[in-house]
């Protein structure tokens, strides 16, 4: 299945972010570049790369010019999160371009990219609830607390997966279709910020 495929190489780069587990470490695809594999992998990888920024720009201890910086990136990173999304999205609008629509299908509340991008953020939560619930370092309660919490999340993945796998079935067989809106994000827009424009 292919929710299967994608969490395999959501774990594969989490995995291997966290050999040298620093944000400004080089990125390397092992995925060819013509595969839906070397997007996912990328997806996952600027996932895995701003959970860590999420988790440095709150320290209390920050330098404010530092934290400024940081807040740059994490900008620049949510743009290319998104821009990965798209890429997915049209992945499977190419594939299933010839698909027999059948008069009766519905759309869906969200495109297959935007719920594999929330699946790719679970494996992230996955892996890290999973490093609290077997710390030998902390409280047995908080142990205790992080196993019932990663119960959950294990819940939702496969929730999630059969969603997934669910809505590509229907989408092949006709009985939905897709319909992808290009995020059209306005802070990052000189024009239709009105701080930015302001500026010119």
């Amino acid at each position: 299945m292919f929710s299967d495929m994608a969490f395999g190489i959501f774990e594969e780069s989490i995995s291997k972010y966290h050999i040298v587990d620093d944000v400004n470490q080089s990125f390397e695809n092992p995925y060819p570049k013509d595969g839906i594999a070397h997007l996912l992998y990328r997806k996952n990888w600027i996932d895995t790369v701003q959970w860590h920024y999420e988790d440095i720009i709150r320290d209390p201890n920050i330098d404010p010019v530092a934290a400024l910086t940081l807040k740059r990136k994490i900008d620049a990173s949510n743009q290319d999160r998104t821009d990965l999304v798209e890429y997915i999205d049209s992945y499977f609008l190419n594939k299933y371009q010839s698909v027999q629509i059948q008069e009766n299908a519905t759309i869906n509340t969200e495109s297959p990219a935007w719920a594999i991008d929330r699946l790719s953020i679970l494996a992230l939560k996955i892996y890290h609830m999973h490093e609290e619930a077997t710390r030998t370092d902390a409280t047995s309660e908080h142990v205790e607390k992080c196993r019932a919490k990663l119960n959950v999340l294990l819940e939702q993945k496969e929730d999630l997966s059969t969603a997934i796998d669910q809505l590509l079935t229907d989408i092949e067989a006709g009985k939905k279709y897709m319909k992808v809106y290009k995020q059209m994000k306005m802070y990052n827009d000189d024009e239709l910020n009105p701080v930015l424009r302001g500026q010119k």
